[in-house]
């Protein structure tokens, strides 16, 4: 009994994960690492934790880099934060909307909401539409294309999901995977609309994006309590990862910077997975470098306008399916917590998706701002007067783009990853998955949870 216990001290004083990646889920990693006492390093290449999901400052105003929510979906992942934030995790319910013709309709869809906003022809079609769709087969598994004919209808495809999503993915529906569908486009059917009629909109609510939770500071506040419990110690800045040294059985060694070389024992990675692909020494097969060349990023340009007035939405996001438009969706922080904006005053950040070198991710700044303020000004939300201030952010990996085949390419990917014994790969960008950050809390826990069974 004894000499079994010293074996397993020896295992937990040799055991040690490096964890490549500071954003939510390389901080989860650590998190749950630390109240599991197992040792940890987490590298991170920029100057600051929290990835593309950080609240920054400018003047007295807060802002996120995105319109970011966090959602009830895993109760003990929920509570974990809770006790993290106390006071300071609120639950909001803040509807989203869609601006189409100067008026505002609920996302996810209600029915009735579309007959009172669309009129009564455009909704008779949508109505007989979905009826159609229940006794039309196709291929939901085909696009997004389809999916939307099959669940939706052509009307509301139009109207605004096709225009929309291929100014988020730079690509046309028909080429898009279903799965960029997600949980919010989820509400519009025969079943929902009897709900509505009898018992009123109020019935229907469970399908609106309104309710979750978030920090009176802002979404930056989730990182950073997840960094203070890790402890500084643990967490690397301006470390960036420039190889990955393996024996095709395990990963032996990370270069940092290009000058630092430190030997691994588990080795947790949230880099982008075709990145992570190519810094392998020795490189891997050519197949596998070619599914990760097929796979790809969506940018995202972000333009906050700081206004001279109270509010302008009462939603917590807006999305503008028109094509004439280069954003896709304006959030006004505020809208979330009043701790956004100084007294009297609010903000709206813009996003605009594009590609590394596109002509916008190319304009320069002012040019860019100019543009927004002026398209702003014509649809009628703000007026020239009212902007005190505006500034830019770029940002890369927004999103991956799941585009039909991507998944073919993942799993080819992950089964030569899965030979590396010491090995494991977590997070939006390094798993290529359409997902948030409730889960990338989730797969930090099950990540620790599975080492510990092994130990």
């Amino acid at each position: 009994m004894l000499g079994k216990n010293r074996d397993i001290c020896k295992i937990k004083k040799a055991f040690h994960i490096m964890i490549l990646g500071g954003g939510h889920s390389g901080l989860a990693v650590g998190f749950y690492a630390k109240k599991n006492g197992m040792p940890f390093k987490i590298y991170e290449a920029s100057n600051h934790i929290g990835g593309n999901s950080i609240t920054l400052k400018h003047g007295d105003f807060l802002f996120d880099s995105g319109a970011h929510r966090f959602h009830n979906k895993y109760p003990e992942v929920t509570k974990e934060i809770k006790n993290l934030l106390g006071e300071d995790f609120m639950k909001l319910n803040v509807p989203g909307q869609i601006y189409h013709n100067g008026k505002f309709l609920y996302f996810p869809f209600s029915i009735l909401n579309l007959i009172k906003n669309l009129g009564l022809y455009t909704s008779t079609k949508v109505l007989v539409e979905l009826m159609n769709s229940r006794f039309t087969t196709r291929e939901l598994d085909k696009n997004f294309e389809n999916f939307v004919l099959h669940t939706y209808g052509k009307t509301i495809g139009n109207h605004f999901l096709f225009n929309y999503s291929e100014k988020l993915w730079g690509i046309s529906c028909n080429k898009l995977s279903p799965d960029i569908a997600g949980e919010r486009m989820k509400g519009l059917n025969l079943k929902t609309l009897f709900t509505e009629v009898i018992f009123g909109q109020k019935a229907n609510s469970e399908h609106m994006e309104g309710s979750f939770y978030y920090p009176k500071t802002g979404i930056g506040a989730i990182a950073e309590k997840l960094g203070k419990f890790c402890g500084e110690e643990n967490i690397l800045l301006n470390s960036r990862v420039t190889k990955i040294f393996h024996n095709r059985e395990r990963i032996q060694a990370v270069e940092i910077n290009s000058e630092k070389r430190i030997e691994t024992y588990e080795l947790v990675s949230a880099l982008p997975i075709n990145l992570f692909l190519h810094m392998m020494e020795p490189k891997p097969p050519n197949e596998v470098l070619q599914s990760a060349n097929y796979l790809s990023y969506r940018n995202l340009i972000l333009v906050a306008l700081f206004l001279n007035r109270e509010s302008v939405t009462n939603a917590s996001t807006v999305y503008f399916p028109d094509s004439n438009l280069p954003f896709t969706r304006v959030y006004e922080p505020k809208n979330r917590s009043v701790k956004m904006s100084p007294r009297g005053k609010t903000s709206l950040i813009v996003e605009i998706p594009c590609r590394q070198g596109d002509k916008f991710w190319s304009l320069k700044e002012e040019k860019i701002i100019q543009l927004i303020r002026s398209q702003f000004i014509k649809i009628g939300f703000i007026k020239e007067e009212e902007i005190i201030d505006a500034s830019v952010v770029k940002m890369n990996f927004a999103y991956p783009i799941l585009e039909i085949g991507y998944k073919d390419k993942v799993k080819k990917i992950n089964t030569f990853l899965k030979s590396f014994s010491n090995l494991k790969i977590t997070g939006r960008n390094g798993r290529f998955t359409y997902a948030w950050i409730h889960d990338m809390i989730k797969f930090g826990k099950e990540i620790i949870e599975e080492y510990m069974s092994f130990k």
